[in-house]
């Protein structure tokens, strides 16, 4: 079967080509007639299906085929709601390129940018939108987005969703749609949460189950490495050193992790960078076009970063620590393997993760095989510890950029979401220490402890007794409170005015 087969129109058909599609895949020949005939779907795919050309393709056709008045304002008809940044910028991406000979609009936002271009882009007229949950409730809080004339809506990596605890969101983006529309659900498996969705979300849909669920790819070849937690660093950076590995994707639990791990690779001389929620959008566009490009070696992500990337040919991933979720596993392997190239995906294993293996396991059905690196054998000695915070918070980043807006694949999820910064120090209560500055003893002239509210602007309060500068009493005579309105004190410079110790949150961002 070819795309010609599929009832695509030329234009479309003519960016098809371009991209190098001979023939669709499997989820394509399911999912595209069925986007036509303008029913609801749920479909199960696992990433690097194709499945995204697979709802995009027949939207395009969809949409061109009913054009609107050359006059009136373009509407968002077509909206896709994706878990990340990542992944709305490459279902972005592949937008774009199928509809370069259409006159359609499309537009991608997510948290993490300036949401004021987003807006005047948006006020332009647009017809497909894609957007992380998030910033699109921004958008829309701020009337920039009208969404009263939304014809199909999508829900893409709907399971990633769920699980980062973006329901709410969701349903408040539901609100917000007219009920009459066309319900287009991609989960890469169908668990009870999911069908519970899709009740809900769905009129009579067809269903389209191209993986067998929970499957890794069979070009993937995984192995297991048994290895104390402490060896870990030091086996992957012999394993990259003696096999010459020119790109690897580094799996760890925690955001600290990954830091830490790049860190130390790179002490060991083998380029690397990390790639989470906390990193600004910059940081992580850049790393991972290093990463491309071939400028380092390996990138260490989280689970939610690494949602959407895509890497071509990627050989090798590694699972540094396993995660809690046996289904990420296999969304973790999943980014090597894809289409016809093959991959390899190893995993170092300690003492504290065999539970961890063995619930993998019994998800694949499977036994993943065991290989040995001679000099890194487990100390038997080593008795399992609990894996501590082993799961990350969900919430597609947390991290917030200037001016208070989220980064990540949006703002954290309803009753997740924190009131500080992850880029900002948070407000210290009265009298607390600065966790980066050591606690003085009592008496030491040369910077002593300051109480709350008693700081100079500039100049550190000396203490009490040091001749230079006495402490003043309230009614010091020669320093008089000044009230407002006071003309006969003049002004003082911020350098002569005792501060008041200010929010760290600047005016408007509380």
């Amino acid at each position: 079967m070819s795309f010609d087969s599929l009832g695509l129109n030329a234009d479309i058909l003519r960016a098809v080509a371009e991209q190098g599609y001979r023939e669709p895949t499997p989820v394509q020949r399911q999912a595209i007639p069925v986007v036509l005939e303008g029913r609801d779907l749920m479909a199960s795919a696992q990433t690097g299906t194709g499945k995204t050309a697979g709802f995009t393709l027949p939207i395009l056709q969809r949409l061109s085929a009913k054009p609107l008045a050359a006059k009136s304002r373009r509407p968002v008809r077509a909206l896709i709601l994706t878990p990340t940044r990542e992944l709305a910028a490459q279902v972005g991406e592949n937008v774009r390129e199928y509809s370069k000979y259409l006159s359609l609009r499309s537009l991608v936002v997510f948290g993490g940018v300036s949401i004021n271009p987003q807006m005047l882009k948006l006020r332009g007229g647009v017809d497909v939108l894609v957007a992380t949950p998030g910033r699109l409730l921004d958008l829309a809080q701020q009337n920039a987005v009208d969404l009263s004339q939304v014809e199909i809506l999508v829900l893409d990596e709907a399971d990633r969703m769920l699980d980062m605890g973006f329901i709410h969101d969701i349903r408040r983006v539901l609100a917000r749609l007219p009920a009459k529309r066309q319900n287009l659900l991609f989960s890469a498996t169908f668990s009870d949460e999911i069908k519970a969705l899709a009740e809900k979300l769905l009129d009579n849909p067809s269903q389209v189950e191209v993986a067998r669920r929970n499957t890794a790819s069979e070009q993937i070849t995984q192995h297991v490495h048994f290895v104390d937690k402490k060896r870990k660093r030091e086996l992957l950076s012999l394993m990259i050193g003696q096999g010459n590995w020119q790109q690897v994707l580094v799996f760890t639990r925690t955001k600290h992790g990954a830091n830490h791990l790049a860190e130390q690779l790179n002490k060991d001389g083998i380029t690397a960078a990390a790639i989470h929620g906390n990193k600004s959008q910059g940081a992580r566009t850049r790393a991972l076009s290093d990463f491309k490009g071939g400028q380092i070696r390996v990138l260490v992500a989280t689970d939610i970063a690494a949602r959407g990337l895509d890497i071509e040919e990627l050989p090798h991933v590694v699972n540094y620590e396993l995660p809690n979720v046996p289904e990420d596993y296999v969304h973790r392997i999943g980014r090597t393997g894809r289409a016809a190239a093959t991959g390899e995906a190893i995993s170092l294993v300690c003492v504290d993760e065999h539970k961890l293996l063995r619930d993998i396991e019994r998800v694949l059905k499977r036994e993943i095989p065991r290989m040995a690196q001679p000099g890194f054998e487990p100390d038997p000695s080593i008795k399992a510890e609990p894996i501590l915070n082993g799961r990350q918070q969900r919430g597609g980043g947390g991290g917030r950029s200037q001016g208070g807006r989220a980064q990540g694949g949006d703002r954290q999820p309803s009753g997740q979401r924190q009131s500080a910064s992850a880029d900002r120090q948070p407000r210290r209560a009265s009298g607390e220490r600065d966790g980066n500055q050591p606690r003085r003893a009592s008496g030491d002239g040369s910077n002593p402890r300051r109480a709350s509210g008693e700081r100079d602007g500039n100049q550190p309060r000396r203490a009490s007794g040091d001749g230079s500068n006495p402490r003043r009493t309230s009614g010091d005579s020669s320093h008089p409170r000044r009230l407002s309105g006071d003309s006969n004190q003049p002004r003082r410079t911020s350098g002569q005015r005792p501060a008041q110790a200010r929010s760290d949150k600047p005016s408007g961002n509380r």
